[in-house]
């Protein structure tokens, strides 16, 4: 699992007008998972199922 910045500067995901993370494969916005555990929350593609880690 790839940070939403790799992904960003790799073409895998994009931001569309709204500043909204969408994945580039399928065009869909991306649904945050929150890890109760960690620092970090999981960003995930409704479609194709790719995940992505983001800080903060």
């Amino acid at each position: 699992m790839d940070s939403v910045q790799k992904g960003l500067r790799g073409g895998a995901l994009e931001k569309d007008t709204y500043d909204r993370l969408v994945c580039s494969d399928c065009g869909e916005q991306l649904k945050t998972k929150a890890m109760p555990d960690e620092v970090y929350s999981v960003r995930v593609c409704p479609e194709c199922g790719l995940e992505w880690r983001q800080l903060g």
